[in-house]
């Protein structure tokens, strides 16, 4: 009887390491895949400044970048996770939080230091009172894999 509860807790230990390797192999390549993220944010900022900001004013501008990138970070995750598949929500979550805390560091250590923009111009971004809808992008990154994950976009071959 003692042989059989041991077996047990091992294949149980077993299970709990395996299941703990699979999640740590998921985390890693979606954290690097933030790069991606981070690309496809500077390419919408320029392409708003560019391209379309003279034509609808500063508060349309930053109305259709912060639409338009959610829509592009939401291909992206749900790519990530037909590739990647996030297993947990618990993993979904941190890797959400990583993104974020990736993601705001890069925007205020970029935009205060490279950019030389004051800490109020930055944290004005963020100003839902004044009309601001930016503080919905790091929203996403939050819980955009929670999202996909649930939404099932797993391969089906996988």
């Amino acid at each position: 009887m003692t042989q059989v509860k041991e077996r047990k807790a091992l294949e149980a230990n077993i299970s709990k390491s395996s299941r703990h390797w699979r999640e740590g192999a998921v985390f890693r390549p979606w954290l690097f895949a933030w790069l991606g993220g981070s690309v496809l944010g500077v390419v919408n900022g320029t392409a708003r400044e560019l391209l379309y900001k003279e034509q609808v004013g500063e508060r349309g501008a930053q109305y259709i970048s912060t639409a338009s990138l959610i829509a592009l970070l939401a291909v992206y995750m749900w790519v990530l996770q037909r590739r990647w598949p996030i297993g947990s929500r618990r993993t979904a979550l941190q890797i959400g939080a990583m993104w974020v805390a990736l993601t705001i560091l890069f925007e205020f250590g970029f935009g205060h230091y490279v950019d030389r923009k004051s800490w109020s111009e930055l944290l004005q971004n963020y100003n839902v009172f004044d009309g601001r809808v930016w503080i919905i992008v790091p929203l996403l990154m939050a819980f955009g894999p929670e999202i996909v994950r649930r939404i099932g976009g797993t391969r089906k071959d996988a």
